[in-house]
């Protein structure tokens, strides 16, 4: 891998140096809008950036474009943790639009995930519409809601009472938190292994982005000893004439069954002096929405969240598994990674799968971009075709594919990066 080219004249694109980081990661904040981040949050993300998987765009001394790459592990259907290279950090200056540094970073970033041998490449996307021509596809979603706890009231399920809430130092049970949550990655697709240092970005808690809130607090499920849940929250005060009317917003909460669940969201809407819980960031699925007395006012919605690139259609495909039998030949377009082009023949089921270069006739015609939508089993590929995506060219295939496909849960990406 050459460590420095020329995205065009005068501009001088190359592998991330320990020393160039602060001149980089400045590039990156006026990117998005120049507000300062506080000294914790810059202390993480710089222990956390992988240096060798990174990349700057520079004009003489100027850093112009920043790009980086996280070495992930996704779960995927079936429940393998597949390498991921997590793609961050993407910016150009508004000096340097239109010249080509963002398609030169982006065909740098994937050629080197190839040669990484990481079949897939992940991001979360400021604006979709950049990604989608690299053969990015949204992959998963997540829910919002901002409850009236006065008006919605939880029902929840037997055993709820046996589990113990106490309040917790975030920092003095973050062992426990980080132990429930890797119980939970393979379970669900699209769920993100930590590696070391990753369990800090639960922690962050400057004061600048508390808007007016608490600082971070924390309460644990227990049940036997076992630590079986958590939440982590913030409490917002306010008062009306009409007496208090605060909200709690919750940053994340995990839970190993249904009761340690309940538990923690009933306890979430029974915070005194409060009227309202925000959520953002939650799975599609989330139990709470089934224990609820009016989901109306719970206000739901959705957006996209985690975008999937195949970096390796044979290797991605084979990766994970098929809840129902298929046998079926793809017709894939990608001009950006033209490797990946042409048919694939996928044979697999429950146990595993094979997916192979082939010259049969194909069954269904679509690009890298869809394949990559309907990967972890949240975008159906019917729903594709409906929109003119996918071309069903042998009759039945779409149907046998779309079951295939498909994911016993919700695929849900837990945390940004």
């Amino acid at each position: 891998m050459a460590t420095d080219f020329l995205t065009g004249p005068g501009t001088e694109l190359r592998v991330l140096r320990p020393d160039d980081w602060a001149p980089w990661y400045d590039t990156l904040i006026r990117a998005f809008g120049g507000v300062p981040e506080s000294a914790e949050e810059r202390e993480l993300w710089n222990a956390l950036t992988e240096f060798d998987r990174s990349l700057g765009a520079w004009d003489g001394d100027a850093c112009v474009g920043t790009a980086g790459a996280f070495s992930f592990r996704l779960t995927v259907p079936g429940g393998a943790s597949v390498p991921a290279a997590g793609i961050t950090m993407v910016s150009v200056a508004a000096t340097h639009r239109r010249r080509g540094v963002l398609t030169s970073m982006m065909r740098r970033q994937l050629d080197d995930v190839r040669s990484w041998g990481e079949p897939l490449a992940v991001l979360m996307a400021s604006e979709p519409p950049i990604y989608g021509r690299f053969g990015y596809g949204a992959a998963t979603f997540h829910l919002g809601a901002e409850i009236d706890t006065n008006r919605v009231r939880l029902s929840v399920p037997t055993g709820t009472d046996d589990v113990r809430l106490r309040y917790a130092a975030p920092a003095d049970v973050l062992d426990a938190c980080e132990a429930v949550y890797a119980r939970l990655v393979p379970e669900r697709p699209g769920m993100l292994s930590r590696r070391p240092g990753w369990e800090r970005l639960g922690l962050l808690d400057p004061e600048s982005e508390r808007d007016g809130a608490s600082p971070l607090q924390c309460v644990v499920a227990e049940r036997g000893g076992e630590t079986v849940g958590y939440a982590r929250y913030r409490v917002k005060a306010d008062w009306e004439v009409t007496g208090p009317n605060g909200k709690v917003i919750l940053q994340d909460l995990a839970a190993l069954d249904p009761a340690a669940d309940a538990a923690l969201w009933r306890f979430l809407f029974d915070i005194d002096l409060t009227s309202t819980l925000v959520m953002r960031g939650r799975p599609v699925d989330d139990a709470w929405q089934y224990l609820v007395s009016d989901i109306r006012r719970c206000q739901p919605r959705t957006r996209d969240s985690l975008y999937v690139r195949l970096v390796d259609v044979g290797a991605a495909l084979e990766a994970r598994t098929y809840q129902a039998p298929v046998d079926v030949v793809f017709e894939v377009e990608d001009a950006f990674c033209p490797w990946n082009a042409g048919r694939w023949r996928l044979t697999g089921d429950a146990k595993g799968a094979s997916c192979a270069r082939t010259s049969d006739a194909a069954d269904l015609a679509l690009s890298v971009r869809e394949l990559a939508a309907s990967y972890l089993g949240g975008v159906s590929l019917v729903a594709l075709a409906a929109a003119g995506r996918v071309r069903e060219l042998r009759r039945g295939a779409l149907a046998e594919a779309a079951v295939g496909f498909g994911a016993a849960v919700t695929p849900w990406l837990p945390h940004g990066f």
